[in-house]
């Protein structure tokens, strides 16, 4: 008890100064050093939350593709794995089944093209996107997706619209 009454004397930290000025010294440190350092600290948390956010976003995308893909193997009929040779003859209820899993597949385009995309893209958002347009290329290419899109994107957003008539041009059939 008596070290802590000390603190309170006159010139207990510094001389010359009575109690009020030295805890008005100490309040000045630390604002000079303790208020940016606080400000550093959230600014680092709040990056550390976006880019954690951000991976999240990504990983329940590359979960809903997992759960797409899962879908194309329970409907194999459809042959929507095939990449080569011409398109399979389907029937009618085939090519229902077909456009129904299109229209699926290009929402889940249009959610990641909504949640990551952006025309100025930081290096890591960069890398993410890059696998999903990788995806979205490699349906493009495909004509029996390619014929369907007139039908699937009416209604889409806009600049998904742009952009995936952009890719159409630019990728081989």
């Amino acid at each position: 008890m008596r070290a802590a009454a000390g603190l309170f004397r006159p010139n207990a930290f510094a001389p010359g100064m009575d109690a009020r000025e030295t805890w008005e010294m100490l309040s000045n440190v630390v604002t000079v050093v303790g208020l940016p350092f606080a400000i550093a600290v959230f600014i680092y948390e709040q990056r550390r939350e976006r880019k954690n956010e951000e991976e999240e976003i990504f990983q329940r995308l590359s979960d809903e593709y997992r759960e797409f893909l899962k879908l194309v193997l329970d409907n194999a009929d459809l042959q929507l794995l095939r990449r080569e040779g011409g398109p399979p003859v389907l029937t009618p209820e085939q090519t229902e089944r077909r456009l129904a899993i299109f229209g699926i597949l290009i929402s889940l385009f249009e959610r990641a093209y909504l949640l990551v995309y952006e025309e100025d893209m930081d290096r890591h958002t960069r890398r993410l996107w890059q696998s999903w347009e990788d995806y979205i290329r490699e349906w493009v290419r495909r004509s029996d997706f390619r014929a369907a899109l007139p039908e699937l994107l009416p209604g889409e957003d806009e600049d998904f619209q742009a952009y995936i008539r952009q890719l159409m041009v630019k990728e081989p059939r």
